[in-house]
């Protein structure tokens, strides 16, 4: 897989990312002096802080190469292919499934994918965001607008730097009394 930038009409997957290292996908919510603030699109929605130098990989850049006219396909393009072809889950296994299996199921959403350069874990890891996506933000799937998808985002970032802003006011007072 490449990274890229392109746009594409699942506008909120600039708003979701990978983080090496740590399994899942993350809303991105808040950049911070001391990296970035992500929540785990999971049942648990926990936070974290992501260091600035851990490698975040933001889902809107990252492609898939191919051997067509173009070099890389939007990984958005290819979960709105798959969308079409398998609804809203893949039921193929990851982790039960055979390196054909794999291999054929990217033949049939994207047919022209570079055999060479994309490999099987490739190919897991796109299975895998896509059912997360699709159960944990399946307005990503509803508008090519993006407009309208987006909206839920600005809502959690808003909750999120009203978390935040108010343990800043109390060390402002704290000062303020010390002085």
């Amino acid at each position: 897989m490449s990274e890229t930038v392109e746009s594409t009409g699942m506008d909120l997957l600039k708003e979701v990312a990978n983080v090496s290292g740590k399994p899942g996908l993350f809303r991105i919510l808040k950049p911070s002096r001391a990296g970035v603030i992500v929540e785990s699109l999971d049942g648990k929605r926990e936070k974290t802080l992501i260091g600035p130098t851990a490698r975040v990989s933001v889902l809107k850049d990252v492609s898939i190469f191919t051997d067509g006219a173009e070099e890389s396909v939007a990984l958005s393009d290819v979960f709105l292919k798959i969308r079409e072809i398998h609804g809203e889950e893949v039921t193929l296994s990851v982790k039960t499934s055979s390196d054909k299996e794999l291999i054929e199921f990217l033949a049939e959403v994207l047919p022209e994918f570079d055999r060479s350069k994309v490999y099987v874990s490739d190919i897991k890891k796109v299975i895998t965001w896509y059912n997360l996506l699709s159960k944990h933000i399946p307005e990503a799937f509803v508008a090519s607008e993006g407009e309208v998808a987006a909206e839920p985002v600005a809502e959690v970032a808003t909750e999120e730097e009203e978390v935040k802003e108010a343990p800043a006011k109390k060390a402002a007072k704290k000062e303020k009394s010390k002085a």
